[in-house]
């Protein structure tokens, strides 16, 4: 489809008047959401520094796109060692803008967990299940593996501090 050509300083004065640039440029959904696709498999290949300039662009673009904000999270959160207050600020706001994406809230659990939040990754993980009743949503399903196994080490722990006391 042929876009309509936009004069600079007319599309400047949008910007400054605080209108997205995808706005400005006419950039719909589905575009958005392929940008967001080409940053994850960057992130999914490895390529890290690609991935964060991909959803760096994605928010320059549109500040409101939560896919941005997961994926700068996720890219936080795979770097060496993780930069887990990056990732909690970038995830954190994606949760913001899309608080119904079992992922990003299982995400967010995730992150505070690393942090030894466990309470408030608790209620996250709790966000992530309720979202996802029927089991179908990969980062929710995460999060069910993630309860289970820290289910299992207190039932454990729980064990053990008997058996010593005994």
């Amino acid at each position: 489809m042929a876009q309509a050509t936009l004069a600079p300083s007319a599309a400047a004065k949008r910007i400054v008047a605080g209108e997205q640039l995808s706005e400005v440029l006419g950039v719909t959904d589905n575009q958005i959401q392929a940008i967001a696709a080409v940053g994850y498999n960057l992130y999914q290949q490895g390529k890290l520094n690609d991935a964060e300039t991909v959803f760096r662009g994605l928010i320059s673009t549109n500040k409101n796109s939560a896919y941005g904000y997961a994926g700068l999270g996720a890219v936080a959160l795979a770097k060496r060692p993780a930069d887990l207050a990056a990732a909690q600020e970038n995830i954190s706001k994606a949760a913001e803008l899309a608080p119904n994406d079992p992922t990003i809230q299982s995400n967010l659990g995730e992150v505070l967990l690393r942090q030894g939040k466990f309470d408030e990754a608790g209620k996250q993980f709790e966000t992530a299940l309720k979202l996802d009743p029927e089991s179908k949503d990969p980062g929710a399903n995460r999060a069910r593996a993630i309860l289970t196994g820290l289910t299992a080490v207190a039932t454990e722990v729980q064990r053990l501090k008997r058996g010593a006391a005994a």
